[in-house]
Parts: structure tokens; sequence; C-alpha cells
């Protein structure tokens, strides 16, 4: 399984800290060594960047630490490969036009016999069912929507009815933003976290860096993280239950929808739970 992290802030945030322990996972702390990605949003558009090369060694990972890009809105991935070559076409953040707006999606999970018709202009261009995914979900919006953006609370209606399809091919942990919202969906393991003042200091669970928030943020900044796993120590990291969805914009939570989850998801889930359980025995193990 691939790992996610995403931030929504309504200031321009730089997320060197969360950066520094999360390409720490792609390969040194955590096995998901099979390339990473990261898109910026921001009032100039967006940028994507991604690379096919362990997250915890990449040069362009190192780069952007030391050039840190400020943005409202940023989604990253570190991917373990199950399906698709090792390979940057198969690297996410994906992306798309849909509406007047450029998209970028994330995806953890594996999706079991998706083979959705795709008309021409939603073909993918690597091999993986979560860029498959992602082409479904805006070939079915514009479907519905034609090429004007819809009230947020009708897309995010439309977009837990999707992910409700999705989801019942397996594990559809998801990250689906338009620069401005971010809509987060958790079938298996997502967190998040709000931080606002009065900020504290975060030490990072990867490596031994500690951020005093105070003296980098503003009494008016907010911003919503998101994360497979808790990226920090000494913050209140809360997680999703299956079958949530939430609606982040200017670094808050708008909206939240829960449905049932699907007989997949759970399945995937208690895979998880068997692998995670596995992993604490061995690791047991080592220690004595």
């Amino acid at each position: 399984m691939c790992q996610l992290y995403a931030l929504n802030s309504n200031t321009p945030t730089a997320v060197t800290f969360s950066l520094t322990g999360f390409c720490a996972r792609g390969g040194h702390t955590a096995a998901h060594a099979d390339g990473w990605g990261i898109a910026f949003h921001h009032a100039g558009g967006s940028q994507l960047f991604i690379d096919d090369q362990p997250a915890c060694a990449s040069p362009l990972a190192a780069f952007l630490r030391q050039h840190p890009i400020r943005a409202t809105t940023v989604l990253a991935h570190i991917r373990k490969a199950t399906r698709g070559a090792v390979q940057l076409a198969n690297c996410h953040p994906f992306q798309r036009e849909w509406a007047g707006r450029r998209w970028s999606f994330c995806h953890n999970g594996t999706l079991h016999d998706f083979q959705p018709p795709l008309g021409p202009q939603h073909q993918p261009l690597g091999r993986t069912d979560s860029e498959l995914a992602f082409a479904w979900l805006l070939q079915q919006l514009q479907q519905r929507f034609g090429d004007q953006l819809p009230p947020v609370a009708a897309l995010a209606r439309t977009a837990a009815d999707l992910v409700r399809e999705l989801a019942s091919h397996g594990a559809c942990n998801l990250l689906l933003t338009d620069g401005e919202h971010i809509y987060a969906h958790c079938s298996t393991k997502l967190y998040w976290l709000q931080r606002a003042h009065p900020f504290v200091a975060a030490r990072l669970v990867d490596a031994d860096l500690t951020l005093d928030l105070a003296r980098e943020n503003g009494p008016d900044d907010r911003m919503v993280l998101l994360a497979t796993e808790p990226l920090t120590h000494d913050e209140p990291w809360q997680p999703l239950t299956p079958g949530e969805l939430l609606v982040l914009r200017d670094g808050q939570i708008l909206q939240r929808l829960q449905r049932t989850p699907s007989a997949a998801e759970l399945q995937a889930a208690a895979r998880h739970c068997e692998r995670g359980a596995s992993t604490a025995l061995d690791a047991q193990a080592q220690t004595i």
C-alpha cells in the first residue's frame, strides 16, 4: 500500500517540515520506495513534481525542501507499487483538467476487476488502477455536470456516490482537489489534524526534528493536514472512519459525509489489520 499526505490552509504555507518526515517513509523508515510526487496549488496556478526514485533519496525532494513552495493546497504521495511498473507515468499525484480547474488526485489501495469504459479524452497515460479511477471520476463528473463547476455540496454528494462505486472494487483511500477544496475519502486508514492558534511545537515521527509552529505561523493562520499515518508526535491526529468523506477549504473542515463501508473495503481493512499485527509481531521478535 502507498501513503498519502495533504495540506489545506487559509494562507500560503510551506510544507518543508512535513515533507521531511513524509519523504523518509519513501524507502528509509518505511518501504514505499517505488516513486513519489507532490502537487502544489496556489493563486498562481499549480505545480506538479514527480520522481520514480525513492523519496528518501530523491534529489528532487531535497531541492524542494531547500527551495520551499508556499501553497494553500498540497497533495503528496509515496508509492509502493502493486500495479504498473516503477516509472514516471505511474507516479501520483495525477493531474487533469475539468470545469476550468486543474485537478490533482492521489490514491492508496488496490481496485480489483475495475475496467470501466472511458472516452478518448479520459484515457490514462500510465498503467495503474489509481489513474484509471481518476479518469473515470472526472468522466462521471463531466457527464453529470457538463463543463460547469457545481456547488461544493452537490459535488461532495456526487463524489461520495462515485467513491461508493470505486470502493466496491477494493480499498479506496483517496485525495482529490481542484486547488481550492480537498475531497478526502477513507477506506482503511487516513488521519486528519487541525492546526490553529495557539500553535505548539511538533516533533516528527520519522526524523529527529522538532519545529516550533508558533514561530512559523500567525494568530489567524489555520490549516488541516491529512496523512495515512500521523507524521508528528504530541499533536491530536484523528482517524477518519471507513466510508467517511471530508471536504476541506481555507484550512478547516467544510463538510463530513459518512456511508456504510462496502464488503470489499471491509475485507481490505481486515487484511490491513492483519498485516499491521504481523509487522508488530516481527518488530517485537527483532527487539527480543
